[in-house]
């Protein structure tokens, strides 16, 4: 098993294994793509949503190639099978509309099946016997046009920066992770944190606007607590992310 980046393109990945001394010895069973459903829900993958791109027009800082979206239906168009997490967060009728907008940006034959509070059998995902490798070349993805245009292509312009912020009281951390992501072009966020009052260090997870924090362990005896929070998405800048964050925390 092979797990990529969340900001990965599976295509070129999967067309290795198309290398003889390579496809001698093993096939790709299939390819996997995991989907937040409630990301995709509120509208932060839509294929086409106008308002954003007209922004995006208007506004020469930004990015005018959309590249999440790009990247969202190339991963969808080398997938094999299509996973939908977090389902049991959808509410009524929403694993429908996901599933609909999915299989807009999928091969006929792509099954979409959900996955409740990450609980999934191993059985479902394995053992599917597509041999990816044999069709990947027909599946059609952003990143074609852009290669063959001889394009730098607009996934590079993706940024990761690390910020590490003082000790915060876990409310406040949480409120400046939010100001950070309403505020910057951030796609993806997660790392650990230090908080006031515990012993226990605090993991967190974002992708989009929504944040999951939790407690995994306590800090071990030759750790010195700290913070350590990581930022993908477009155009960011340290020193603005940290303030923002810092602002919004009140720090």
């Amino acid at each position: 098993m092979i797990e990529t980046s969340g900001l990965a393109l599976p295509k070129p990945l999967v067309q290795a294994f198309q290398w003889p001394e390579i496809r001698a010895n093993c096939t790709v069973d299939a390819v996997v793509a995991l989907v937040d459903g409630p990301a995709v829900l509120s509208g932060q993958f839509a294929e086409d949503p106008a308002a954003v791109d007209a922004q995006r027009r208007e506004d020469p800082s930004l990015d005018h190639d959309a590249p999440l979206r790009e990247l969202f239906e190339d991963q969808l168009a080398a997938a094999d099978l299509v996973i939908v997490s977090k389902v049991d967060e959808l509410g009524p009728g929403g694993f429908e509309k996901v599933r609909a907008q999915i299989a807009s940006l999928t091969p006929p034959n792509v099954k979409v099946i959900a996955a409740e509070r990450g609980v999934l059998p191993l059985d479902v995902v394995l053992g599917l016997q597509r041999a990816s490798e044999d069709a990947i070349d027909q599946r059609h993805t952003h990143h074609d046009e852009d290669h063959e245009e001889g394009k730098e292509h607009s996934h590079e312009l993706f940024d990761t920066i690390v910020v590490r912020p003082p000790v915060l009281e876990r409310a406040a951390l949480l409120r400046g992770l939010e100001a950070v992501v309403r505020e910057h072009e951030v796609y993806r966020a997660k790392g650990f944190a230090a908080v006031e009052g515990k012993p226990m260090r605090l993991v967190v997870q974002g992708v989009g606007r929504r944040f999951d924090s939790y407690f995994d362990r306590p800090w071990q005896s030759d750790e010195s607590p700290a913070t350590e929070l990581v930022f993908i998405g477009s155009h960011l800048d340290h020193d603005q992310v940290r303030r923002t964050l810092l602002g919004a925390a009140g720090a």
